[in-house]
């Protein structure tokens, strides 16, 4: 896929690079890569089938937007050979802006109330059984955007009898009557991300908190009886590692059921740089430590992981867990 400019005139906000060196971090660990070297683990195979290229198609045809594409996702050539997509909803001018996401950081443009139809018809025609719907945040609007959240919700469940959805939302600034409309429409995951520790997260995510991304989830579960939950961390962007279970205790103690955990890839020189290279051995420890000891439903943690990546797969191994324990 050729380079993109996200910023052709000029109107993109970039958060200042947050420093990782000694004042804020230990250094990897230690059988890490040096950052600055990709490791081996990191190689994506480019695969540009017919499926990449008729997803392609029928995006720019609906004029939709994905955050596979948008945030520079790693997996997007396997995903939409697979027809797996992430659609990203409320345009694609984020109102706040995160050290590490690759979405665009400008003025909104007016909400698009045929948006939901539009997405509802694609993915109608991808014939998708499990779509994971995510967005920016629009702190321009009095509800956060969530009026169109839970319309885009059920415009889908009318045009797909059964299928499986899955929101990741903003945090509405932790209104709750905000949250209890998204809810409200049904999604069979409610999915929040805390991305990274506590430490840095009032650095990496500035319009964002660490203890409000926490309570939205936990609002998320009180709202609706056997609502399933779900968060991400991204690793590599300054954290220690002995920080990353206190940030796994965190969320479990929301009674979140899945976590996703992830590498963090720089999208561009204006973005944070990577602190480390974390290794697939590290990963598989913290899974590990999800789900004997803190009792997550499923942990997906591996190099090139995030939130949607197979996420239909994440929620049909949770779900067994959880009948298990019924």
């Amino acid at each position: 896929m050729g380079s993109r400019d996200h910023n052709p005139h000029g109107r993109r906000l970039y958060l200042p690079i947050v420093s990782t060196g000694p004042g804020t971090s230990n250094g990897p660990s230690p059988d890490a890569v040096p950052a600055g070297q990709r490791p081996p683990w990191l190689k994506v195979k480019l695969q540009t089938g017919p499926n990449y290229r008729a997803l392609k198609g029928l995006m720019r045809e609906q004029g939709l937007h994905t955050v596979c594409e948008e945030a520079g996702c790693p997996n997007i050539y396997e995903c939409w050979e697979e027809r797996e997509a992430t659609f990203l909803i409320l345009g694609d001018k984020c109102t706040r802006r995160c050290g590490f996401c690759d979405v665009m950081t400008a003025k909104p443009d007016p909400v698009d109330e045929d948006e939901p139809a539009r997405i509802a018809e694609a993915v109608r025609t991808m014939g998708l059984r499990y779509v994971v719907l995510t967005g920016v945040a629009r702190d321009d609007l009095p509800d956060g955007g969530a009026r169109l959240w839970a319309a885009a919700v059920r415009a889908v469940r009318e045009a797909v009898p059964g299928i499986k959805v899955e929101v990741l939302p903003s945090d509405f600034s932790g209104g709750e009557a905000d949250i209890a409309t998204v809810i409200d429409a049904g999604p069979d995951v409610f999915a929040h991300n805390l991305e990274t520790v506590r430490r840095l997260h009032g650095k990496i995510r500035p319009a964002f908190g660490y203890d409000r991304s926490l309570e939205v989830l936990r609002i998320a579960k009180r709202l609706r009886d056997g609502q399933v939950t779900k968060s991400n961390l991204i690793l590599g962007m300054g954290e220690r590692p002995d920080e990353v279970p206190q940030a796994m205790r965190d969320l479990a103690g929301t009674g979140c059921d899945l976590l996703t955990i992830g590498q963090y890839l720089q999208p561009t020189k204006h973005h944070l740089p990577v602190d480390r290279w974390v290794t697939p051995d590290e990963f598989e420890e913290h899974a590990a430590f999800g789900m004997r000891e803190l009792g997550f439903a499923h942990v997906e943690a591996g190099p090139l992981v995030r939130s949607s990546y197979h996420a239909g797969k994440q929620l049909s191994r949770a779900s067994a867990r959880l009948a298990a324990t019924i």
